[in-house]
């Protein structure tokens, strides 16, 4: 078990040992054009896939009409992990995994299987109710899984929690549903194209009705089950393996059953899609909005919580951990920096912020016994890369936290905050520079 040092060392100290030159596959050049290579081939199988399905009109009838709920749903996922925003080729990744790789494997797995029950059963009815209600939700449910897997084996150390596997998934999920959306469509519009139908009693609009309209968050929904699980699974310790390997495959189990229990919705009557949705989908969305939400401001209150220790050893103002626990304070200093020295202070900062958390949160395992054995090494990069940015960062923090601080009395009157911040003159930082002792005043 590795403990957290009440005093990390200052910058400038020698690191210990000498770096390995790592095998070719290793190098990240190598694994990048690997896995980029791998999504493209992927995106261009499915895109002619769907494409031979629905033929060109309904593919771009289906495209526009699915990426609709896009913006929206990304939107809301990327605002969820707004307290540690993870680097964007990390979503990018599940977003590309999930409405490609994924898609195609569900789409290849799908149809084999059916065909395979069909033939040996002599049903087709009975095949494409059984492909629905368990083949699919096996198949899709693991395929999305992996993205988060991937990350959480490759990208550790941008995996810190719950709320890091519910953005994962999230994307992943949104990326095939917006897949399956524009197949779904698309077929739609050519049954259409074949009946004559227009209109609000058309199949598309029936199709985007339901799909769009009414269950947008369905695929996010079940995967983001999977996601808790991953989350919860980082947040055990690295001898806790049992519970490490338990947790993903419970969230994946209930993400399956709840995608059976959605899609076998069809096969309860004529209100059995009312009737699940109602009292299923809906709980359950809300049930888990209110645990993401809850579990970002417990976040933030581990912010507040951890980051003091590094104020009194003299690596933060004592102002910066009350403004890198509240969102407003955030956005209000990368509004500043942003303001007085334009983007690329403004991206400082915001990488200040995200530095700063997964420093509190590196420590809060730490003091958990939970952290692994690369605990210091982890620590003093997270403090060089704050110490880099605190010319940017920490004007722009201070003036945050005067302007959100609540009124503490002071005297006989009252007082807001710390004492304003002002922003350098440029080429006149008013820190010691990278390399001094920090506690030397």
């Amino acid at each position: 078990m590795a403990s957290s040092p009440p005093y990390p060392p200052y910058p400038g100290a020698a690191p210990g040992g000498t770096p390995r030159h790592p095998h070719w596959w290793q190098r990240p050049a190598v694994r990048y054009g690997a896995v980029v290579t791998l999504l493209a081939l992927s995106g261009l199988v499915i895109l002619a896939l769907v494409r031979e399905q629905t033929g060109t009109r309904g593919f771009l009838v289906g495209l526009g009409l699915a990426v609709l709920p896009v913006p929206l749903l990304l939107a809301a996922f990327r605002w969820l992990g707004r307290v540690e925003p993870g680097p964007w080729r990390n979503l990018l990744f599940a977003f590309a995994w999930g409405a490609c790789a994924a898609a195609l494997i569900a789409i290849v797995a799908n149809s084999f299987a059916t065909r395979w029950i069909a033939t040996a059963t002599a049903d087709p009815a009975g095949a494409d109710t059984l492909g629905a209600t368990v083949i699919a939700p096996v198949v899709e449910e693991t395929a999305k899984a992996a993205a988060v897997l991937l990350l959480f084996l490759f990208r550790r150390r941008d995996f810190h929690g719950i709320l890091g596997g519910v953005v994962a998934a999230g994307f992943t999920a949104t990326g095939f549903a917006f897949t399956e959306n524009v197949l779904y469509l698309g077929n739609a519009f050519g049954t259409d194209q074949l009946t004559g139908g227009s209109g609000i009693a058309s199949v598309t609009a029936a199709t985007f009705f339901v799909r769009i309209v009414m269950s947008p968050f369905a695929h996010p929904l079940f995967t983001v089950l999977t996601g808790i699980g991953f989350g919860a699974a980082a947040l055990a310790a690295d001898r806790q393996r049992v519970r490490r390997v338990l947790l993903p495959l419970a969230g994946l189990l209930l993400a399956m059953g709840m995608h059976a229990l959605w899609n076998g919705s069809a096969t309860l009557g004529q209100f059995g899609f009312i009737a699940v949705y109602g009292a299923f989908m809906v709980p359950a969305f809300g049930l888990l909005t209110w645990l993401v939400v809850w579990t970002r401001q417990r976040e933030l209150r581990t912010v507040r919580t951890e980051l003091p220790a590094y104020a009194v050893a003299g690596w933060l103002r004592p102002a910066e951990p009350f403004a890198l626990g509240s969102m407003r304070a955030r956005r209000l200093a990368r509004k500043f920096a942003r303001e007085h020295g334009g983007r690329p202070a403004a991206r400082a900062v915001a990488q200040y912020e995200a530095y700063a958390t997964s420093l509190a949160f590196l420590r809060h395992r730490g003091r958990a016994g939970k952290a692994g054995a690369d605990f210091v090494t982890r620590e003093r990069e997270l403090l060089l890369e704050l110490w880099r940015r605190r010319a940017a960062a920490r004007p722009a923090l201070e003036h945050a936290a005067r302007l959100t601080a609540p009124p503490v009395p002071y005297g006989a009157g009252w007082a807001y905050g710390p004492v304003p911040a002002r922003w350098p003159a440029r080429g006149q930082p008013p820190y010691p520079a990278y390399g001094e002792n920090p506690y030397r005043r």
